[in-house]
């Protein structure tokens, strides 16, 4: 499965902004350590404003703050903000009608639900503690190796 950009961009600025959710954030800052132009994921972050994840402050220092609960907001619940799930492999014009399209119909149907599953049961605060033991288990440098 491959996300969009949109919804990937999402769950960075989520992640991000649920990790200091007493700061705030500008896009700038959040584009900068995603490598990502500051005009797209500012449409991200406005659906998220809109969906009530995040809050903005304009001005001087403004920028954006987490408002959701990590701990029951799941990658479903943002991603959908972007895309649908369904799949893409469906061409009605190649076998749908016979027994075997029917069959693959139905694969594709339970893979479909497995996705689902998997990321609703996945929240920011799970991918959050994920990314904590990863940055742990990374090698540490140390001054003689610089």
């Amino acid at each position: 499965m491959k996300l969009h950009v949109s919804s990937r961009l999402a769950i960075f600025a989520l992640l991000e902004l649920a990790a200091r959710p007493e700061q705030q954030l500008s896009v700038a800052e959040i584009g900068e350590k995603y490598g990502v132009s500051s005009h797209h994921l500012a449409k991200v972050m406005h659906v998220l404003g809109r969906a009530g994840l995040v809050r903005s402050a304009r001005g001087a220092g403004g920028g954006y703050q987490f408002s959701g609960n990590a701990r029951r907001m799941t990658l479903l619940d943002v991603i959908l903000l972007f895309e649908t799930l369904e799949s893409q492999n469906h061409d009605p014009a190649v076998g749908e009608l016979s027994e075997e399209g029917h069959a693959l119909r139905e694969v594709m149907s339970e893979i479909d639900d497995i996705i689902r599953a998997t990321l609703g049961s996945i929240t920011i605060a799970t991918l959050h503690k994920l990314v904590r033991r990863q940055r742990e288990r990374r090698p540490r440098r140390t001054a003689a190796a610089s």
